[in-house]
């Protein structure tokens, strides 16, 4: 098999490259969105709340990134706060899903564990799993306070706050909330010490 040129391999390199640094530029522009948010989440969190994470399939990874985050800061000096990624305990979401269905998976632990002074963090690549949609539905009707990651123009999600990233390419989408919910996690400890 002959190897591409190295230009060609250089070509895709700056086009791959490229997509993502326009998805970054327009996570930046979401500035003001992203600190509305964590303002918010700041004061979540001082009156008693926790963040309810969850997603499927690798955001259901990146759910228990989020949670383990927050409990146990990998920054020292930064304080732990409680937050619980939905899509960890097998047993629920398969009892769950057994017997009310897939999509109620995380709608029956959000009407079980949620909390008015909460916070439901649900993350989809294109937007329309409805077991996320159904989640942010019910800590909506719940009063928590409801912020979606999701690509593809957004899907179905409906929340307090949807960050779209902007891009279809589901390996791009997942890098950038990667960054979105790292920003999350780190303005909203700005915002925690700015009150102490």
């Amino acid at each position: 098999m002959a190897k591409a040129p190295a230009t060609d391999r250089s070509d895709r390199f700056y086009e791959l490259s490229r997509r993502r640094a326009v998805s970054l530029a327009d996570l930046a522009g979401h500035a003001e969105e992203i600190a509305r948010i964590c303002h918010r989440m700041a004061e979540r969190f001082r009156a008693g709340g926790k963040l309810l994470v969850f997603g499927n399939g690798g955001p259901s990874t990146d759910a228990q990134h989020v949670a383990v985050e927050f409990v146990h800061p990998v920054i020292v000096g930064k304080r732990a706060l409680p937050a619980l990624s939905l899509t960890s305990d097998v047993a629920t979401l398969t009892g769950v899903a057994a017997r009310a269905g897939f999509a109620e998976t995380f709608a029956h632990q959000i009407r079980c564990l949620g909390e008015r002074t909460d916070i439901a963090l649900g993350l989809s690549v294109d937007g329309q799993c409805e077991n996320v949609l159904r989640g942010l539905a019910v800590a909506r009707e719940r009063g928590l306070l409801t912020v979606a990651l999701a690509g593809s123009g957004g899907g179905r999600l409906e929340a307090d706050h949807v960050l779209v990233t902007a891009s279809t390419d589901p390996l791009v989408v997942k890098e950038i909330h990667v960054t979105t919910y790292h920003l999350l996690w780190e303005l909203t400890h700005v915002f925690l010490e700015g009150a102490a």
